[in-house]
């Protein structure tokens, strides 16, 4: 089984409602799912839609043709036809004779009037389209309701009645109208699982690892983050501040975090190029700082609600000056949660900062995954006991590893200096050229050289005998992944980096060399083959191609199946 459901319509039109509910109901009936959106940045009108993928396995990535179109405007018929699978159905409130050439199998649901008839209100619409799409799939209608109410439930009284009265009456329509076991879904065994987004595991990988204080500047496509922590932040005991900007969201962070609060922020690009003299101030002060950048297209506003992969040179090389940090790429929904615990725990103990890359695609995508076993994740502080002080307390004293003690600053009698400006162990200001040289390469060689021990290796798989062998960061892994085990006629394997800086090179060495004999090929959400650059730059070694897409929307898996075999297959 591998369907794939699109709901398309309008913002405002109750899209990602419809698809939230149903993928909740398929993971309730045991179905593995994916599920991402396409919207535009507008709350009315435009053309927006919300992708399910369901499967018998996992699913890592959207495909690229549909099989049941679920039509809410005329438009969206015409907009979505080129991506129909030959036998699609295609679901839309209107007449046959409009609609039918664009499919082989067309059913007309008077949408608006069930949700008249049965509510009252257009408003409706959504519940109705919920039945319908429960009807087409046979699932368990009383499963459905359950979620329903869950998701309208607060609203309560009048609202809910209605919502639940315009669900029945959608799937009594379709249980009525449409005689076809096509799509049934049977019910599968229910596993220990949870469905969320990549924004969602961030946060909740933020919480895990002690996050108390989330300040931001709402942002697409990182605003989740955010109102995900808001969300828990009584329960957990966290301060969540919106901030007047990006420059006031880094520098209030910093600041918790100098006190000795883990402190996180997230934004886009844009936000994140405000954010540059403060990343070099949480480095020149050697305080622990976490930033999210959930990538979009750029220069300036570009497209605010889609995605790419172009802000790769940018993080390595941000902020003025040289410093040490690490730069993280979760490539599914599980890395983003451990890595947001690992990017707390790497900043404190080597007091720097550290980015983390996602980007649209995998901030706003769902899929169903095993809840996280967070017992067996330590949370180790790195900062001196109350009564472990070194007297004097010298916060930047020179040492050979390159950490300086740190204390929180309440613990400590003296007085304590902290300056943007070169400075002392002590914290004063300093011109001396001599101690100028030490600090530097305290900041910067010796936690490098630190940092390097503890890169994350590269995923790899099925480089034995590869002819091709994909290379991808970030959110690229699930087509990589996908396109690899189903292309047939050639043997293709894949590397995934979940992390770009410090760049991982002996390890992605290694691997391309034992894949001498493969053709080596980048994919990425970009214009320049920003990785494939930083391969060369750092191992030697060139990628012969590179698949390359910025028109922000993400690959499917389709799409880098049929490259490959356009461009190396069919020659």
């Amino acid at each position: 089984m591998d369907l794939t459901i699109r709901i398309a319509g309008e913002a405002g039109q109750g899209i990602q409602s419809i698809g939230m509910i149903i993928c909740r109901t398929l993971k309730r009936h045991g179905w593995n799912l994916f599920a991402d959106q396409d919207y535009m940045s507008r709350i009315r009108g435009g053309s927006n839609s919300f992708r399910i993928r369901i499967g018998d396995t996992p699913c890592f990535a959207p495909r690229e043709k549909t099989d049941i179109l679920i039509a809410l405007d005329r438009k969206s018929v015409s907009i979505h036809a080129p991506t129909l699978h030959e036998n699609a159905l295609i679901v839309a409130d209107g007449a046959e004779d409009d609609i039918a050439a664009a499919a082989p199998h067309f059913f007309n649901v008077p949408i608006g009037s069930l949700a008249k008839a049965s509510a009252g209100k257009s408003l409706y619409e959504n519940s109705v389209v919920c039945g319908v799409i429960t009807g087409l799939l046979q699932l368990d209608p009383e499963a459905v309701r359950n979620v329903l109410d869950e998701t309208f439930g607060k609203k309560g009284g009048e609202a809910g009645d209605k919502n639940t009265a315009a669900f029945r009456e959608g799937y009594r329509f379709t249980r009525d109208n449409y005689r076809s076991d096509t799509y049934r879904l049977e019910p599968r065994r229910r596993g220990d699982e949870i469905i969320i987004n990549g924004n969602e595991a961030v946060a909740l990988g933020a919480i895990h690892a002690g996050c108390k204080f989330y300040a931001a500047y709402p942002m697409s496509p990182s605003t989740g983050i955010m109102t995900t922590i808001a969300h828990f932040a009584k329960r957990f005991g966290i301060v969540v501040e919106q901030a007047e900007d990006e420059i006031a969201a880094i520098n209030m962070v910093i600041g918790a975090s100098f006190a000795g609060v883990r402190a996180m922020t997230g934004t886009s690009g844009g936000g994140f190029a405000l954010m540059g003299e403060g990343l070099s101030l949480a480095a020149m002060t050697e305080t622990p700082l976490v930033v999210i950048d959930a990538q979009r297209p750029a220069p300036a506003t570009g497209f605010p609600t889609r995605t790419e992969q172009a802000d790769l040179d940018f993080l390595i090389h941000a902020g003025h000056g040289e410093f040490a940090r690490v730069i993280y790429a979760p490539g599914t929904i599980e890395e983003a949660f451990y890595l947001t615990i690992k990017a707390f725990d790497m900043a404190e103990k080597y007091q720097i900062p550290v980015c983390i890359m996602t980007d649209q695609h995998l901030a706003d995508s769902y899929r169903n995954v095993r809840l996280p076993d967070v017992g067996a994740l330590p949370r180790e502080r790195y900062i001196i006991g109350k009564n472990e002080q070194p007297a004097p307390y010298k916060r930047y004293a020179l040492s050979e590893s390159g950490i300086s003690p740190r204390a929180l600053p309440s613990w400590i009698d003296d007085v304590i200096y902290a300056d943007s400006d070169e400075h002392t162990e002590e914290g004063h200001i300093t011109e001396d050229a001599h101690l100028r040289t030490l600090m530097v390469q305290k900041r910067f060689t010796k936690k490098m050289d630190l940092l390097l021990k503890e890169t994350m290796p590269p995923a790899a798989s099925a480089l034995d005998r590869a002819e091709i062998v994909l290379i991808g960061f970030g959110s690229t892994y699930g087509v990589m992944k996908e396109a690899s085990e189903s292309i047939t006629g050639m043997n293709v394997g894949f590397i995934h980096l979940p992390q770009v800086w410090p760049f991982p090179a002996g390890e992605v060495r290694t691997l391309l060399e034992n894949s001498r004999e493969a053709r080596i090929v980048s994919v990425e959400n970009n214009a320049a083959g920003q990785l494939a650059r930083l391969i060369r730059r750092e191992t030697g070694i060139a990628c012969h191609d590179s698949i390359l897409k910025y028109d922000g929307r993400p690959f499917t898996v389709d799409e880098i199946a049929g490259i490959i075999e356009q461009r190396y297959i069919a020659i």
